[in-house]
């Protein structure tokens, strides 16, 4: 285990004003300080000394330093050009820690890391926490674990089980193993934002639940069968890939699924026997 304890706290409000900037709300800017969460975070994604951490939105630096701690090398890459000057002078102590520039949304993963089975450790905005995992999810090199803190109950949405699955579940799910291994109460940033957050890890499969070549149809359906999610499958197939009920309900019969059944039921063992009667 990693001996945290010579890090010290990281007092986000007077880092702010040494620097004279505010966090940014547009950018979703709530830094964590309290250093409990800090570690639980870097113990959550069990981290070992020859890994490559990719940080997504280091903010003022204050996880990038346990990342440090515990990694061979970390990327962190930050869309606020006011936040590199504070990042300098935070990590001064941590010469294996590499700042970039940039919006990871507009950036391919193989542009900054090189080293296949890296971790992805961060904390993030909220509102771009879909795209994010999405993004690395389907980016090459493939992270061997993805750690999170993002609100908690979407954080709950993610890990919930066939019955109540939904297309954000789906979507990572068939990638990897999600859950949930802390959660962090909203007074632990600075400024607290009005919601608790949770530390969501991903334990990313050697292969896709769906086969390589099904993917793409595998999105396709199930964006097509929560689109109205209120609707039996059989009608909400039938408006999202534009064909007639009776093709939808022939098609769900012909994979052994009751047509009256609705998007959040099926596992993703149903939407696989799915996508290969589709596909044919």
């Amino acid at each position: 285990m990693k001996n945290f304890s010579n890090i010290p706290p990281l007092n986000a409000a007077a880092v702010l004003k040494r620097f004279h900037i505010r966090a940014d709300k547009s950018l979703g800017q709530n830094f964590l300080q309290d250093t409990s969460a800090l570690e639980n975070i870097a113990r959550a994604a069990e981290i070992q000394a020859d890994d490559f951490v990719l940080e997504i939105g280091p903010g003022l630096g204050s996880l990038t330093r346990y990342l440090a701690v515990a990694a061979q090398e970390v990327t962190a890459i930050e869309l606020d050009p006011d936040m590199l000057a504070p990042l300098a002078a935070v990590l001064t102590p941590y010469p294996n820690v590499r700042v970039v520039q940039g919006d990871i949304l507009k950036t391919a993963v193989s542009e900054i890391v090189h080293k296949p089975g890296y971790l992805v450790v961060a904390n993030i905005p909220y509102y771009i926490t879909s795209a994010v995992i999405r993004h690395l999810l389907e980016s090459q090199p493939t992270p061997r674990r993805i750690v999170l803190t993002i609100q908690k109950e979407v954080a709950e949405r993610i890990c919930a089980k066939a019955g109540d699955l939904s297309l954000l579940a789906l979507s990572v799910q068939v990638y990897g193993k999600p859950v949930i291994a802390h959660q962090i109460p909203a007074a632990s940033f600075h400024p607290a934002p009005k919601v608790d957050s949770a530390i969501l890890r991903i334990d990313i499969y050697d292969q896709p639940l769906i086969p390589a070549e099904l993917l793409p149809t595998f999105f396709k359906l199930i964006k097509a069968g929560f689109a109205q999610k209120r609707k039996t499958l059989r009608n909400s197939l039938s408006s999202g890939l534009y064909i007639p009920t009776t093709e939808s309900e022939s098609l769900l019969n012909s994979a052994g699924i009751d047509f009256m059944r609705r998007a959040e039921t099926l596992s993703i063992d149903d939407w696989n026997g799915l996508c290969a009667v589709y596909k044919k």
